[in-house]
């Protein structure tokens, strides 16, 4: 099925800056013959930045991101730490094939998702793990990313595609995992200030003796906002202490993390609204806010049993506590959400490595999870935060749990296999305390996924693979429970995708990756985001599908080109019932294509500059594609640092360096509604590194 997408235009002078960004690493790939061969790269893995590794003698063993024969993604700290973003989220703008959604409401700021699945929250497709902890919200969201500052993570991965294992409920198209930082001994501090009224805190300190290490975190920031009425503030620390023995046999420690947070929000304008005045405030949203609070504690265990096998166990809780007041137009009531969600659980893996004679590498991996959830949700309908009615009034309790086993079978040094499976079973009850009543979860049944990738490195630098697998859906809240006395079991959602691609190193200044990737559902469902009851309806049958490209090159040791393009596709392929036209339309807010690029250039050992930019196509904000496509945007940003001690350097960030109007677009049935987003904004920082030491 040939991609219906088209190339975006260039109508403004950072989309024409992207385009040169692009190119010009094209054509320094082009150039990439007459250097040295790095050593053999027989995987799939874009890495930007460089790896720091702080702690060497913990256990290892345990099927790691970059095993995972499918387009996986590392950022590492050196392209997050100098970033100015108000929610974390807001870092994968820079990761190749991200879809960055951002509602800039309060603390509903937004979120991150690939693989053609948008980010309005009816349908989420990216399982989120923090330390490898799961941090998704019941309904899929992210709010625990909002606990996690810039300076504290070590590095993002993102493993995009159905067939890795590891992980069931929520992973969709794919996971990402946040690192934070473990051992080392330092003291780092970040001050900011700038645009709309921005101070931020940042500071981190770690210690480390006799195989005991301690990292600590405490940030703040607070901010009036681009808008009118679009104050925040937030505040959050973390704490994290492990042990590893001098033999290194095991390592065991604890993580504890809480965040609050408190924002205005400005609303949503109509298009003639944001024409005249893009930063104001309506008088409807006047009293529109959120408070939240969330909490995270998690116990790890790695264990080396023998030499070939290694055992891996974590244990967590999670806490959500999040208000909300909202007003979606002049023409609807305000509403008071409240959502309560306690999440615990435990994962627990044994990896087996013996050397087999007649193998080049061999392992196998068995794994098993379960997340509990106990959930309430509460919706009443107020006037300027004062109750009128109630409107939702529910409680439940929600079960994932399953198991998976992989093997990696290497039988010579150009062939790499692994396939594996994963099965997943749900359990759960509901009641609807506004009238009494009770109701069981849908019996999914046990949902079977198997999986398979493969990697053939017939020459050095030069790597193809390819993966298959499947990957499960079901409904969130109320929607997975059988809440009339005529529901039927439903079945889950069952997506089976596949991916092809080349990664290229042949020289050691130059790689690259080029895939094509395919992903279809039966009986999808989407969240009704603003129904009372919390239900679900489904769109049918869908085919997603696209194209990814990332480039980095760096001909000389100053200079750093890196390059991402994703072209990218949802259709519905056989629709629900009730909306036969509906065949052949485009899933709403899914853009034609996405892409980052930058420049990063050492003007001397102290100066650094990076010239970078981000950017997304059309989509159409609403299911029956009858509305206009919105959403196309190109920003440029602009990062300077020089450091004028050893410890000490300073930093100049300029986001959206050609002030382009740029906005989040959503249908309510009668009219658009436009979020701007942010314009111009500079932020000078001073950041402090103490090697105690």
């Amino acid at each position: 099925m040939p991609l219906k997408n088209k190339p975006y235009q260039k109508n403004n002078l950072s989309r024409a800056i992207a385009l040169l960004l692009t190119g010009g690493a094209l054509s320094m790939s082009a150039q990439a013959a007459d250097k040295n061969k790095p050593a053999p790269q027989d995987n799939s893995v874009f890495e930007l930045g460089t790896m720091e590794v702080t702690d060497t003698r913990a256990p290892s063993g345990k099927l790691q991101s970059r095993d995972i024969l499918s387009s996986v993604d590392i950022m590492n700290a050196d392209k997050i730490e100098n970033q100015n973003v108000l929610t974390s989220y807001d870092l994968f703008h820079r990761m190749p094939g991200v879809q960055i959604t951002q509602f800039n409401q309060g603390t509903t700021t937004g979120k991150f998702s690939f693989r053609a699945f948008n980010g309005e929250g009816n349908i989420n497709g990216v399982k989120l793990l923090i330390d490898g902890i799961p941090s998704n919200s019941n309904d899929g969201n992210m709010p625990f990313i909002d606990a996690i500052f810039p300076l504290d993570i070590q590095s993002i991965e993102v493993v995009r595609g159905t067939n890795d294992p590891r992980y069931g409920l929520h992973a969709i198209a794919g996971n990402a995992n946040i690192n934070t930082y473990e051992g080392g001994n330092y003291a780092k501090a970040r001050l900011s200030y700038g645009s709309f009224g921005t101070p931020q805190i940042q500071s981190g300190l770690g210690y480390e003796s006799g195989g005991f290490t301690q990292n600590y975190t405490v940030n703040y920031i607070d901010t009036n906002g681009y808008r009118d009425h679009a104050a925040s503030e937030k505040k959050s620390f973390s704490g994290k202490w492990f042990y590893t023995p001098e033999s290194g046999k095991y390592k065991v420690g604890v993580i504890a993390r809480w965040s609050d947070a408190d924002a205005d929000e400005p609303g949503y304008l109509t298009e003639p609204q944001t024409r005249t005045n893009k930063l104001q405030s309506m008088p409807h949203n006047a009293t529109d806010g959120d408070k939240r609070q969330m909490g995270q504690l998690s116990g790890h265990l790695d264990v080396n049993i023998t030499d070939e096998l290694f055992w891996s166990s974590k244990v967590y809780g999670n806490s959500f506590d999040d208000k909300r007041w909202v007003t979606f137009s002049s023409k609807v009531a305000q509403q008071e959400r409240l959502a309560e969600e306690i999440q615990y659980g435990g994962m627990t893996s044994l990896t087996y490595h013996p050397d087999v004679a007649w193998l080049d590498d061999f392992s196998l991996e068995s794994g098993f999870d379960i997340q509990y959830q106990n959930n309430k949700s509460y919706r009443f309908l107020t006037k300027n935060r004062t109750r009128t009615s109630q409107t939702r009034n529910q409680e439940f309790d929600f079960v994932d749990y399953g198991g998976y086993m992989q093997a990696m079978i290497q039988p010579f040094k150009w062939l790499r296999v692994t396939p594996g499976f994963r099965v997943d079973s749900i359990q759960g009850n509901f009641v609807n305390r506004a009238n009494g009543r009770l109701a069981e979860v849908n019996n999914y049944g046990s949902i079977w996924q198997p999986k398979v990738g493969a990697v053939i490195t017939p020459i050095e630098g030069y790597s193809l693979y390819g993966n298959w697998g499947r990957t499960f859906q079901v409904a969130t809240g109320a929607a997975s429970y059988k809440t009339t006395a005529t529901a039927k079991d439903l079945a889950p959602s069952i997506n089976d995708g596949w991916e092809v691609g080349v990664k290229l190193q042949s020289v050691k200044w130059a790689e690259g990756r080029v895939a094509y990737w395919q992903q279809s559902a039966t009986n999808e469902w989407r969240r009704q985001l603003n129904n009372p009851n919390g239900d679900s309806t489904n769109i049918g049958a869908t085919d997603r599908q696209g194209v990814d490209i990332e480039l980095k090159v760096s001909p000389i040791d100053p200079l750093h080109i890196w390059t991402t393009f994703s072209l990218q596709e949802a259709i519905i392929k056989t629709p629900s019932p009730t909306t036969p036209t509906f065949k052949g339309n485009s899933i709403d807010h899914t853009p034609d294509y996405l892409f980052s690029a930058g420049i990063d250039y050492q003007f001397t050992p102290e100066f650094k500059s990076s010239l970078w930019t981000t950017g997304q196509g059309a989509y159409y904000p609403d299911e029956a594609n009858k509305r206009k496509k919105v959403g196309e945007y190109a920003l440029l940003n602009l990062d300077l640092s020089y450091k004028v001690h050893k410890m000490v350097e300073l930093q100049l960030q300029l986001k959206n360096l050609t002030n382009t109007y740029w906005e989040y677009v959503w249908d309510d049935g009668a009219q658009t509604l436009h979020s701007p987003g942010d314009g111009r904004a500079v932020y000078g920082a001073i950041s402090v590194n103490y090697d105690l030491k």
